[in-house]
């Protein structure tokens, strides 16, 4: 499956859902927001939301600091 990924084009193979990908990304669930095909999903919804080919990806990080 080929993915957009913050305008990045990338090959995954096995994925599912959303939260499939941020795992694939070594990415902390509870640290990012993600969006599908220019849709924001809830971070409750992302092990229900599923992936497909040629989907567009936007992940955002949250960093802290003071």
């Amino acid at each position: 499956m080929t993915l957009t990924i913050n305008g990045e084009m990338r090959s995954f193979q096995g994925l599912a859902d959303i939260a499939g990908l941020v795992a694939a990304l070594g990415l902390d669930p509870k640290k990012v927001a993600v969006e599908r095909n220019l849709e924001i999903v809830p971070r409750s919804a992302y092990g229900r939301t599923p992936l497909a080919d040629g989907d567009r990806i936007e992940i955002v990080h949250f960093i802290g600091g003071g």
